[in-house]
């Protein structure tokens, strides 16, 4: 976890990895309570059974349940002090490049593209990239973007 005092020590990463997040399970039950979240009940990611018998072998992550774990990565990786908040602001892009087992392992690695002033703060962009422990490609690669406000 890296813990930066001010904005201006965020930009001093403009170009690096801040860091990574540890390790979090994507459970079977974890992937069932989002299907019951969201109402999406595809049989790939809830019928273990038919999912046994695919291509895949095994139950997989909605992509949106990867992606929905960029909060608690960001959260673990690095902290800016000393601002009022933090907001989501959206995504740039995103691509989900190879399914995510039931009982894997994920972690997000951040590397900070931008910091840009805005009206009432400062937007940052990261390439978050999510690996599966043990797989060579990664679950997935999205540009995420956030607002942080300074301190009035």
């Amino acid at each position: 976890m890296i813990i930066l005092d001010t904005i201006e020590d965020l930009k001093t990463y403009i170009g690096k990895t801040i860091g990574q997040s540890p390790w979090i399970k994507v459970s079977q039950e974890r992937i069932n309570k989002f299907a019951k979240a969201t109402e999406d009940y595809q049989w790939i990611h809830v019928n273990e059974e038919k999912a046994k018998k695919s291509i895949l072998g095994s139950t997989i992550a909605h992509g949106y349940l990867t992606l929905s774990l960029a909060p608690w990565m960001s959260y673990n990786t690095y902290e800016v002090k000393n601002i009022a908040h933090s907001l989501n602001y959206g995504l740039d892009k995103l691509r989900f490049l190879s399914p995510v087992k039931a009982g894997s392992n994920l972690r997000g690695s951040f590397k900070l593209l931008e910091v840009t002033p805005s009206k009432e703060g400062y937007k940052i962009k990261n390439e978050l990239t999510i690996e599966i422990e043990g797989e060579e490609k990664p679950a997935c690669v999205a540009e995420t973007l956030g607002v942080i406000y300074p301190y009035k």
